[in-house]
């Protein structure tokens, strides 16, 4: 894995050294599932969401390993008490770091397949295995769910609106019909993780959906459903202002943010893939 910046790779050096000193060879022997949680304050979240996950998906059995991204409450021991191997990464680093550390610890693990999803209890377990199985028949090697192909709860006009937008954007730049770019559910062969170049402490989702079809792997999208949030307020998207509640500023902020990250992985990982070696 490439890190860009050395201080994420002495964090995350030091989160692996103190992962493999807790579980042993639980977390560096994986089975062949992976399925990786990104946590930052989700205490009396995310333990429901670690005991609602399968522990055999399509046949194979799965592990639940979740990061807790620099969090000051009882996440980590929640999710550790509910079965999941825990990296405890003692740095607030964004949900793109997170994840990023997760994608490595289940790789080097030795698993497979890597599912992801949120701690906040939005997205459906049963899902998952509609997402496993195709990278399984070797039909696709990313497979990414979609509240436009399946449901949602949510019904926010305007993120509705620019959910569409960047959908479209993302589906001229890189050639390929896209109908949702930021669904945080999704599973991939582990070795795609490693190919992508992954910067981005939000809105990482579509950083990597965008990567993996631009670096020519086969990608599909699958109908999925996203829930309300029931417990704690989102992390994403806020700015400088938020809390002024000015309607429709956070909407403005996220979008400008998202539509950066969109243009810029594409422009980023097109040059990467046809750079000389």
């Amino acid at each position: 894995m490439q890190y860009s910046n050395p201080r994420d790779e002495a964090i995350d050096a030091k989160a692996l050294e103190t992962l493999a000193n807790v579980y042993g060879e639980r977390a560096t022997k994986l089975p062949p599932v992976a399925l990786v949680i990104a946590a930052y304050n989700e205490e009396g979240a995310v333990g429901p969401v670690v005991e609602s996950l399968p522990r055999t998906v399509c046949g194979l059995q799965a592990e639940v390993i979740v990061v807790a991204d620099g969090c000051v409450d009882a996440t980590a021991k929640e999710a550790d008490a509910a079965g999941a191997v825990v990296c405890d990464c003692e740095v607030n680093r964004g949900q793109g770091a997170a994840l990023r550390l997760g994608y490595r610890i289940a790789r080097e693990g030795g698993a497979q397949y890597i599912a992801t999803t949120d701690a906040d209890g939005q997205y459906n377990p049963a899902d998952i295995a509609d997402m496993v199985q195709p990278l399984i028949d070797g039909k696709a090697d990313f497979v990414t769910g979609s509240r436009r192909l399946g449901s949602q709860e949510t019904n926010d006009p305007i993120r509705t609106a620019g959910s569409i937008f960047f959908a479209k954007l993302a589906s001229l730049l890189t050639g390929q019909r896209i109908t949702d770019t930021s669904f945080g559910m999704r599973a991939m062969k582990a070795e795609v993780t490693g190919a992508v170049q992954l910067e981005q402490p939000q809105y990482q989702s579509s950083e990597l959906l965008i990567g993996v079809i631009t670096h020519g792997y086969r990608v599909l999208e699958v109908p999925a459903t996203i829930h309300k949030r029931t417990v704690g307020e989102s992390k994403k998207g806020s700015n400088p202002l938020y809390h002024l509640h000015i309607p429709g500023l956070n909407n403005v902020f996220y979008g400008f943010r998202f539509m950066r990250v969109v243009v810029g992985t594409w422009w980023r990982e097109s040059r990467r893939r046809h750079r000389p070696s």
